[in-house]
């Protein structure tokens, strides 16, 4: 603690953080603690679980999290613990399961949680007392949000921003068309500094910039009379088409954005050749929705079009690893081979992706060097880089350290 205090003292502002701070491993484990323990974690799309007994697991630090739906098609989030002796439930990533059986010594939970059986424990034992213990669930507009802390934030905010925006995209009418695993050998801050910027884009993602203009983002000076004035007319349109653009941009240090972004002339969607890659989802009837992007930290970016849409999950391993998933969405009635194919809808967001973690990887390679310092964000491209920095570095202030996580009952 002392040693982060003194860190925390000796922060530039506009500089980036030195060397500790993404090397660290106490610095790793106060920021599991009071960042990925204590705020609203994308965890998932309900789409993801379309069925009763659907679930997925998800890893926070030394954590785990079964997502799962029940028989009415309520969501549940319970810690993967069994209220025996402790075993952890579910070992695999994604199922379905009528019910959730420890395979230790076979308690059986039903997907709300309840203890269903438990054999051989005598007649005085209450079931009712050991249910799953439960993590806080939310949902806006087919994203699912987790909390492991007794004392979740208010989530209202959040659901405020996204809801509106988002919903006619219809993700809760969608499926899975790719999803991609990757182990990051970066910090999580690394990709997360790398998302907020795009002073490498014109040069690092071809793919991404046939479709996007790389500049006019929060942050960014760049954005010149032409690009401000087709953003007004676009913002014009898309409020006649009931699309209720609005630009939110981490309000009151809320760990939040949401803005629709216009495409360039000639795209319809973030493809190769502007074209459609699957058909229209949700309330679309025309493709007029540009681009609408969502960053929620510490773990989620997203960004939804009018035929698909792609989220990205970070869950940091270490302070030198970090677990992303990227996953892609389209209606779901489109049909495989017919109306899309896996590998065009993922094509941009798979080489953007890519090229980033390469980015990343070298990026914090350079950080690990005895050579290094922090360096001067970019005045003009860099400022969304240090609004980040200033609400990390927020969560880990304070003087005195905050409370573990208690598992809720249920």
């Amino acid at each position: 603690m002392d040693n982060l205090t003194n860190l925390l003292q000796k922060r530039t502002p506009g500089k980036s953080l030195p060397r500790e701070f993404y090397t660290d491993e106490d610095i790793f484990a106060e920021e599991m603690e009071r960042i990925f323990h204590s705020n609203w974690l994308f965890a998932g799309a309900s789409c993801e679980i379309p069925n009763p007994g659907d679930y997925f697991t998800l890893p926070v630090g030394d954590e785990s999290l079964i997502i799962i739906r029940d028989k009415n098609g309520d969501i549940h989030a319970h810690f993967n613990v069994c209220r025996h002796r402790g075993s952890k439930i579910a070992t695999e990533e994604r199922g379905c399961a009528k019910a959730l059986v420890c395979p230790y010594h076979q308690w059986v939970y039903a997907p709300d949680g309840k203890l269903t059986n438990a054999r051989l424990m005598g007649d005085t034992f209450r079931p009712e007392e050991y249910a799953l213990r439960k993590a806080h669930i939310r949902e806006a507009a087919g994203l699912i949000f987790v909390c492991v802390s007794d004392d979740a934030p208010d989530f209202g905010p959040m659901l405020d921003a996204i809801e509106p925006q988002l919903r006619a995209h219809g993700l809760d009418n969608a499926k899975v068309a790719a999803r991609h695993n990757y182990e990051v050998r970066a910090n999580w801050k690394v990709l997360v500094e790398n998302n907020r910027e795009c002073y490498h884009c014109r040069v690092s993602h071809p793919e991404f910039c046939m479709s996007n203009y790389d500049l006019g983002l929060p942050g960014d000076t760049r954005g010149d009379a032409e690009y401000y004035s087709l953003l007004d007319s676009e913002y014009e349109r898309w409020e006649n088409l009931g699309l209720s653009p609005k630009e939110v941009n981490f309000p009151d240090g809320d760990p939040h954005r949401i803005s629709r972004l216009p495409l360039k002339e000639g795209f319809l969607t973030e493809s190769l050749d502007g074209n459609l890659v699957a058909p229209l989802m949700g309330d679309f009837e025309s493709p007029d929705g540009g681009s609408l992007r969502i960053i929620t930290l510490p773990n989620f970016w997203g960004h939804a079009n009018c035929d698909y849409a792609m989220t990205t999950r970070l869950l940091p391993i270490s302070p030198d690893l970090t677990r992303v998933e990227v996953t892609f969405f389209v209606d779901e009635e489109a049909v495989e081979g017919k109306d899309y194919d896996p590998g065009t809808v993922a094509h941009v967001w798979k080489m953007t992706s890519e090229q980033d973690w390469e980015l990343c990887e070298n990026n914090h390679a350079g950080i690990k060097s005895l050579a290094y310092e922090p360096g001067p964000f970019s005045t003009l491209t860099e400022s969304s880089v240090e609004s980040f920095v200033v609400w990390y570095l927020g969560r880990l202030e304070g003087a005195a350290r905050a409370a573990r996580p208690v598992a809720r009952s249920a």
